[in-house]
């Protein structure tokens, strides 16, 4: 057990310490790399990593490049040491942090987004919440794809064919005793597997004052679900967070996609780090003839080379760089592409349309007296004492104390039937349903590319009416609220119908692109938002809070009507969670869709999509665990392939 331990905490410490023992595959000079490859990922993320894993496992006899921007390092988490608050800024090496254009319906302010920018990427930075969507969520999917009959499951994207995946993507731990009883958790271990290095579990810590938020909304009606992983996911959860369940430091696919698998010997498994892929190029020029020819950059000298890949590219560069990539290459909207002097190799108008991220405002309040709670609270971390013991209980293993929270794994999901009245719901449903049906005012609150292409507005009447579906149901989650101390809750919108951009930045094109987020500008939104912050503002009203002195700050006692209540909105609104998606998303070209039902790029040879900008709308979820099962899917359908050939 010592053995193991040690190897364990080897690995999770820190990836710059793995890689003294796989410098033979981590690659600096493109002089090192080998002639050609039989398959190239860009991006060395949480899915690029994934299907790399699976290809060379799958294929022992072909090599896998992966090339990454970003480097093998430490990469601290929203809540790592030295960090006293969660989510401060940090100006990390490791991560992007990019602010939108200004959002006039919000007042003008903008979207702050984190991205990761090392081996593991985005699973190596975020909140390590652990979640799937609803399993309506994955249904609509599939109504958004190429409905051609006998499609086979291996292709279907509906619940019951990404199901097995997400069971395969992940090794899920249950508690210790001790710690099960100490804090109620719950689960159901017939949802999880336990094959993957990729891992699960719940966190040994909670703060004081967690079970009086838990114990209002219990108060307040909203049922206990014991699962929240097994597709139905209205009501008061638990959810595991991506950590191990021995060192309960963070897992990721840095980690357990990457270092597990290289250090066991992966010689087919090569990684090129420091380098950005410029551009696809198709030789010939012709895109039916595939795949392309890899373009990459050192971002260290700014040499230059030029990479052959014998049987396909798999773009893993994430929401934003895939979509920079893409531009790049000629691959977007004509239009676009030729206002910045682009040669127009594929026409396709979705790249970097279609835009999500769920937004919403908060709900903040203090005590009146300060509660005598024995468990710490948020605030004994401004101790300097306190903050210290926190960061060397956090470095010693197995890690213990606040820092092994990550950001929370306490949630409500609540349909929006079960927020509203029947005639509140119907005048909701009636406006949803109006925009998806007439055509003069369809394209009226979206970006000015889709005036201009009948296709994306084809494909956003498709996804008005899906959405439509969803918000009818009373088991489709429309708000999340997470919480892990009784001072903030935020009032999350899971299905927002304003569409956004991400465009290529034309004066510093290898730089990060525009995000345009255009929160809100949907006015159905804002209703939405409406019916939220009410529903969430109700847990201060629980006969628990109520004994422990509750006083609102944000919004003010003095807000109640609709008026007062949009105007907090629109100046208090967090315009990104952290979850941007489905920039090149997975629907018929004809309705404005990038990449086929198998993830393959429309009329681009060769040259497949994996990351969470194939989703076509976002689902009631942190994205990391449905970007693992969509990744372990699209690996199993790229071996399917090239299976025999």
């Amino acid at each position: 057990m010592k053995f193991q331990l040690a190897a364990l905490v080897l690995a999770n410490i820190e990836l710059a310490v793995a890689r003294q023992g796989v410098n033979y595959q981590v690659k600096r000079k493109s002089w090192e790399l080998s002639d050609d490859y039989d398959f190239l990922v860009v991006g060395g993320g949480t899915a690029g990593l994934t299907v790399a894993d699976r290809l060379t496992e799958a294929f022992p006899g072909k090599n896998t490049l992966v090339v990454e921007y970003g480097d093998i390092e430490y990469a601290p988490g929203q809540f790592d040491p030295p960090k006293i608050i969660w989510g401060e800024a940090g100006g990390y090496s490791s991560r992007w942090e990019l602010s939108s254009t200004p959002s006039p319906e919000l007042n003008n302010n903008t979207a702050f987004v984190i991205a990761g920018k090392s081996v593991g990427g985005s699973s190596a930075t975020n909140g390590m919440v652990f979640d799937r969507g609803s399993k309506y969520d994955y249904d609509a999917w599939q109504q958004l794809q190429d409905t051609t009959p006998n499609q086979t499951k291996s292709h279907r994207w509906d619940w019951e064919g990404l199901y097995p995946w997400f069971k395969k993507s992940v090794t899920f731990t249950p508690s210790s005793p001790e710690i099960a009883s100490q804090y109620n958790y719950t689960w159901e271990s017939s949802t999880y597997g336990n094959t993957t290095p990729i891992h699960a579990s719940f966190p040994p810590f909670q703060w004081g004052d967690h079970f009086a938020v838990r114990n209002a909304w219990e108060e307040a009606g909203i049922e206990l679900n014991n699962e929240c992983a097994n597709g139905n996911k209205e009501g008061l959860c638990w959810v595991p967070i991506s950590q191990h369940p021995v060192t309960a430091r963070r897992s990721h696919a840095g980690l357990g996609h990457y270092a597990d698998v290289v250090n066991k010997g992966r010689e087919n498994y090569h990684l090129v780090v420091r380098h950005q892929v410029t551009r696809l190029v198709y030789p010939s020029g012709d895109p039916t003839a595939g795949p392309p020819l890899v373009e990459i950059r050192s971002v260290d000298s700014g040499e230059t080379a030029n990479i052959t890949v014998k049987a396909e590219v798999v773009l893993s560069a994430g929401v934003f760089g895939s979509t920079a990539v893409l531009q790049r290459s000629g691959i977007g909207s004509a239009s676009f592409l030729k206002n910045l002097g682009i040669p127009v190799v594929v026409d396709l108008p979705g790249v970097g349309a279609n835009l999500q991220d769920h937004s919403g405002p908060v709900v903040t309040w203090q005590y009146a007296t300060p509660p005598n709670f024995t468990a710490p609270m948020p605030q004994d971390m401004l101790n300097p004492p306190f903050a210290a013991a926190a960061a060397a209980a956090f470095n010693s293993t197995p890690a213990t104390g606040p820092y092994t929270l990550a950001m929370s794994d306490s949630f409500i999901f609540i349909s929006l039937p079960n927020m509203t009245t029947p005639a509140s719901l119907s005048t909701l449903l009636s406006k949803i349903h109006s925009l998806a049906t007439a055509n003069s005012t369809t394209a009226l609150y979206l970006p000015p590319v889709y005036s201009s292409d009948p296709t994306l507005l084809a494909g956003y009447r498709a996804q008005l009416l899906a959405l439509a579906d969803l918000y009818a149901s009373p088991h489709a989650p429309s708000l999340e609220s997470a919480f892990a101390t009784g001072t903030t809750l935020p009032a999350a919108l899971l299905h927002p119908l304003s569409r956004g951009t991400v465009r290529l930045n034309g004066t510093h094109p290898l730089q990060p692109p525009v995000l345009d987020y255009r929160s809100a500008s949907n006015p159905i939104d804002v209703d939405l938002h409406l019916v939220h912050l009410r529903y969430v503002r109700r847990a201060m009203q629980a006969k628990t809070m109520r004994g422990l002195g509750v006083v609102g700050v944000q919004p003010g006692v003095g807000v109640q009507s609709d008026e007062e209540m949009v105007k907090y909105i629109r100046g208090k609104t967090t315009q990104s969670f952290m979850h941007p998606c489905c920039t090149t998303a997975m629907m018929p070209r004809e309705w404005g869709g990038v990449v086929s039902a198998e993830l393959k790029v429309h009329g681009a040879a060769g040259l497949r999509i994996v990351d969470a900008g194939v989703f076509p709308i976002l689902p009631s979820a942190h994205l990391s665990a449905t970007v693992y099962a969509v990744a372990e899917k699209a690996a199993s359908i790229i071996i399917e392939d090239w299976s025999g050939r």
